[in-house]
């Protein structure tokens, strides 16, 4: 039992709550230990709980998924935030890495999405859904389409992708044997190449390119 993941569930709507549960539940290695109906209640329920992931909805009475990541965020970081909704809509998907989910999963998509989700969030890793990458290639973005200036050199697209993984610094610095100013000097330079500006851009980037679905 102690080998579970210890999962919360944050839903406003009993039956996904129910359903979802006996989704994980029939997992070998998965444990739904608490559920939440709305923002403040998955927040307090987290701090707890402390499991090692919330799957968290984004539409919710009195506090909404976003305001909830990132009280939650704040209150307990050790847990893994996984967001679960029906908007596809890309704007979401950038606010809810900013305020510090570690993956976005669509209400839409099989079953076998969600827990392979579960998965890769509990193992330190960044997901976003498939799904998503048509709502993310937009032609007004500039993110999408944009070439580097100069060609990224290989430490370069290992520290970036490491962090589309979600992956701090010192935990790149460990992996690549490398000092911390190193790794933040890699990149420094791989955003500077690529026009970037914040860690949602090096996710966004990397699930256009497939970087989230190698390993």
């Amino acid at each position: 039992m102690s080998n579970k993941l210890r999962i919360l569930l944050a839903d406003d709507h009993a039956t996904v709550r129910e359903g979802l549960g006996m989704i994980l539940n029939s997992q070998p290695d998965m444990q739904v230990v608490g559920t939440a109906s709305e923002g403040h209640a998955a927040v307090a329920e987290a701090e707890r709980m402390q499991p090692d992931v919330v799957i968290m909805d984004i539409s919710m009475p009195g506090l909404n998924g976003l305001d909830a990541t990132a009280q939650l965020m704040k209150r307990s970081p050790a847990a893994r935030v996984l967001t679960l909704t029906r908007h596809t809509d890309v704007s979401y998907l950038k606010q809810l890495m900013n305020a510090g989910a570690a993956g976005y999963v669509l209400k839409q998509s099989p079953a076998e999405t969600l827990l392979n989700a579960v998965r890769v969030v509990a193992g330190g890793r960044t997901y976003v859904d498939e799904a998503m990458k048509p709502a993310a290639n937009t032609a007004d973005d500039p993110i999408v389409s944009r070439e580097p200036t100069k060609p990224l050199s290989r430490r370069e697209m290992e520290v970036m992708r490491l962090i589309a993984w979600g992956a701090t610094n010192k935990e790149i610095a460990q992996r690549l044997s490398l000092s911390v100013k190193t790794v933040e000097a890699h990149k420094a330079n791989g955003m500077r190449k690529l026009g970037m500006r914040s860690r949602v851009d090096i996710v966004r980037y990397a699930v256009l390119h497939d970087w989230l679905a190698q390993s």
